[in-house]
């Protein structure tokens, strides 16, 4: 009882916020979807009983002959507390969700009502039972299933297959009134569910489901999947035969190795197809290339096998998850991106995808769709994700420790070296601004800095090797200049102030004397009110760095070089050593 009270105070609450769909457009509403029949009888009925105990309770027409019962409209962030709400009340199924006006037709409950302007529905009702009923009930003729008796429906039950009577089990579990093993044998535990959802529905508790119980049951269950319109498809081109989600998705183009379904609602959903002649190496690839799709969140597991994959994926607003196997010299598989905070409906429709996948004969053509526009940011029609911001780093020593700019790990959920290698802080000086990585793996860099001891002499060359354009030429780069001062502006013993024309990306990069010792390292342009001259730039001096690393346990080498590189001894030696840095959010 306490439980239902504040729920009860929390919907209450959310009144203040609910808007007729009259005064929005349909992008700032949405419903709750709590059943869908193929009966409109049914449909009218099962409304009625949620309006005696709920508020806000509407029916519309699906399409294809089917009827949904919804709550609502609501904001979005409302949707999502209702939903919580009723549902550990047990005011509605667990499996309802949430539902976009543009998935709604023509409205028969309240009786007469037309929110949506798309016409109404006269349902055949009991007027008697509907005070707020106004208009005429006009006769509707529609086959019924005809109710039983509880010998009938006994009788009706024998003639269940054993799979028929494991999905009502399923079905039961689904709704919250089934925790038992799925084995399709109606013991008590099944029955004691069976007459609990009967008493939830408002028909007589006999333990003993009738024909048209049973219906509604599994209409309640698979109105998921009825509401993205559900249906067996063949891709012949693709070489796929699936379950896909017609009402959300639809056909757009091939760029192989993609079908590209695209969303087709507001719900914004989309399917890829996965389709290509190929070997053990093109299936790594193809694993290797997905991550790098913004389709594909960071954050989720990944399992690849000998000849599988799957990846999953949440974040940005979206989860996705791709599945792929290679047989035959053919790989072939399925993506789908789904928006976060509809996991009920999405698991539903995933499941029936998976279940249902099935390999014809035929695979796209990997020639096909020479004429698409190209883009170093896509892979066959798709955006590659991109980091938040990249910065130039070092090597430090022969594990592959890392000194980069604290601008570089601010703010990130991950940190990688050179794209591949993740990373983590392990010491960092805001003061400074200056960080250490260390990577998750060991690495074996080509060259490490080695720390100049002393004071550099003014005026003498030094050049920076960074990433300039944060990683679109794919190496490092030198940028020439003089050192012009051993301290900053204000007498900062720890900087040095640079004569060059850095750009953002060679931030975090190493600072050389024509030796080839590191006298600092780059920090980022200031961001602060006094505009500086173009060609002013400031550097981190190796003393303090080395104190940084003193303090996270690691050591530095200490140059002892003389003399002038010859300028392709310091681009090989500076290649070695520089690492890109990049924040991903």
């Amino acid at each position: 009882m306490k439980s239902y009270f504040a729920s009860f105070l929390l919907i209450i609450a959310l009144m203040g916020s609910v808007f007729t769909a009259s005064s929005a457009t349909a992008q700032d509403v949405v419903w709750i979807q709590v059943e869908a029949h193929p009966s409109l009888r049914t449909a009218q009925t099962r409304a009625q009983l949620y309006a005696g105990n709920l508020p806000d309770v509407s029916g519309f027409a699906l399409g294809g002959n089917w009827y949904g019962v919804v709550l609502g409209p609501y904001t979005r962030p409302d949707a999502e507390q209702v939903l919580l709400a009723y549902r550990a009340d047990s005011k509605i199924p667990t499996d309802a969700f949430i539902s976009f006006t543009a998935s709604l037709g023509q409205q028969f409950w309240p009786v007469g009502a037309d929110v949506l302007g798309r016409g109404a529905v006269v349902a055949p009702i009991d007027s008697t039972d509907v005070a707020q009923t106004t208009v005429a009930p006009t006769v509707v003729s529609e086959p019924a299933i005809p109710d039983e008796t509880k010998a009938e429906a006994r009788r009706s039950e024998r003639a269940l297959s054993a799979d028929q009577r494991k999905d009502l089990q399923i079905a039961l579990r689904a709704a919250g009134f089934y925790s038992a093993a799925i084995d399709g044998a109606f013991g008590p535990g099944t029955r004691g569910s069976m007459r609990d959802w009967q008493t939830n529905n408002g028909s007589e508790a006999t333990g003993i489901l009738t024909t048209r119980q049973r219906q509604t049951l599994m209409d309640q269950y698979n109105a998921p999947l009825i509401s993205v319109g559900m249906a067996l498809k063949a891709d012949t081109k693709a070489g796929i035969e699936m379950q896909l989600p017609t009402d959300a998705v639809r056909f757009s183009r091939y760029e192989p190795p993609f079908a590209h379904y695209d969303a087709s609602s507001d719900l914004g959903a989309r399917v890829l197809l996965i389709s290509q002649p190929g070997d053990q190496a093109t299936l790594f690839g193809l694993y290797d290339i997905m991550q790098t799709l913004e389709i594909v969140p960071l954050n989720g597991p990944r399992e690849r096998a000998k000849d599988s994959f799957t990846l999953e994926g949440r974040g940005n607003g979206i989860v996705s998850y791709t599945q792929a196997r290679l047989a035959n010299g053919e790989i072939k598989g399925f993506t789908l991106i789904w928006p976060a905070g509809d996991e009920d409906r999405r698991t539903r429709v995933l499941s029936e995808m998976r279940n249902s996948f099935a390999r014809l004969d035929g695979v796209l053509d990997p020639a096909a769709g020479g004429d698409t526009v190209q883009s170093v940011d896509l892979v066959s029609g798709l955006t590659v994700r991109k980091p938040r911001l990249s910065r130039s780093g070092f090597y430090i020593d022969g594990s592959g420790i890392v000194v980069t700019t604290a601008e570089a790990v601010q703010g990130c959920t991950r940190i990688t070296l050179d794209h591949t290698t993740r990373a983590e802080v392990v010491a960092t000086d805001a003061n400074l601004g200056v960080a250490v990585l260390r990577p998750s793996n060991a690495l074996v860099p080509i060259s490490v800095a080695q720390l100049r001891s002393g004071e550099p002499r003014l005026q003498t060359d030094v050049a920076v090797s960074g990433y300039s354009y944060e990683g679109v030429l794919g190496a490092p780069t030198l940028t020439f200049g003089k050192l012009e001062d051993t301290k900053g502006l204000h007498g900062e013993p720890e900087l040095t102030r640079l004569a060059m024309a850095a750009l953002p990306g060679d931030a975090g990069g190493p600072v050389f004397d024509a030796a080839g010792g590191v006298v600092g390292m780059l920090l980022p342009a200031s961001g602060g009110a006094q505009q500086l001259p173009a060609n002013v730039a400031f550097a981190a001096d190796a003393s303090a760095i080395r104190a940084v690393l003193d303090g996270a346990g690691v050591s530095a080498a200490t140059s002892q070089a003389t003399g002038t590189l010859s300028p392709n001894d310091l681009v090989r030696m500076a290649s070695g050593m520089t690492v890109l840095v990049s924040c991903w959010e």
